[in-house]
C-alpha cells in the first residue's frame, strides 16, 4: 500500500507523468514487500514552492508513505533512486528536493483496515 505524492514547481507533461509513474512503479521494489501492483502516484505540477526564499530554480518536495514499519536502509536506497528519476524526466537538481517518509501499522482499503 505505498503512496508516491509529488509536488514540484515545474509543468508536467503527460510524456513526463507516464514515465515517472513507470519508473516509480520499478522502483517501489526497493522497499521490501512493496510493488507496483499496490502503488498509488499523485504528481502536482507548477506548485509554488520556494527553497532557501527562491523559487527560480526547479524544486521538489516529494512524500513516501508506507504500510508497515520503517525500513531506513530501503528508505536511503530509495531517496537516491527517486532523486535521478525527477532528476532525468524534470530536470530538478538533487539539493532542490526535499523527500519525506512515511509508515503506518493501519492503512484503509476497500472499506476496511489492513
Amino acid at each position: 500500500m505505498p503512496f508516491i505524492d509529488s509536488k514540484v514547481s515545474v509543468k508536467i507533461s503527460k510524456d513526463q507523468e507516464k514515465e515517472l509513474k513507470t519508473r516509480l512503479g520499478q522502483a517501489i521494489s526497493i522497499i521490501p514487500g512493496k510493488s507496483e501492483n499496490w502503488l498509488m502516484t499523485g504528481f502536482q505540477d507548477d506548485y509554488h514552492l520556494y527553497f532557501r526564499g527562491d523559487d527560480s530554480e526547479p524544486t521538489a518536495y516529494i512524500e513516501v508513505r508506507i504500510f508497515g514499519g520503517p525500513d531506513k536502509a530501503a528508505f536511503s536506497k530509495m531517496t537516491a533512486e527517486i532523486t535521478k528519476i525527477f532528476g532525468e524526466v524534470l530536470g530538478i537538481a538533487p539539493d532542490h528536493m526535499y523527500i519525506k517518509y512515511s509508515a503506518t501499522p493501519d492503512w484503509g482499503w476497500n472499506g476496511s483496515n489492513f
